[in-house]
């Protein structure tokens, strides 16, 4: 990971901003299932890794809380089948 993802738990999410714009990944978290709602990085600042950071930091953290994943959002889905190290995490 290039960045250092910023976890907002008051707010569900991973953030980074990158050029003064904001790009996010939202959870939900319920009895040890992460459930992965949205990535959003706006367009202004897409190609550049940013949605694949956000998605490497929410899973690292649910290997460190030994919490299960539920890939709601499909970019997440996809980066998972890509990175088959994150597939037991998998619910």
């Amino acid at each position: 990971m290039s960045r250092a993802i910023e976890h907002n738990a008051a707010q569900s999410r991973f953030e980074w901003t990158e050029d003064g714009i904001l790009s996010v990944q939202d959870y939900e978290l319920q009895n040890g299932v992460m459930t992965i709602t949205h990535t959003g990085v706006p367009e202004a600042v897409g190609g550049r890794g940013i949605a694949g950071d956000l998605t490497q930091a929410a899973l690292e953290m649910a290997t460190e809380q030994a919490l299960k994943v539920r890939p709601m959002c499909s970019y997440v889905a996809t980066y998972i089948k890509r990175h088959p190290e994150y597939k037991d995490l998998v619910v």
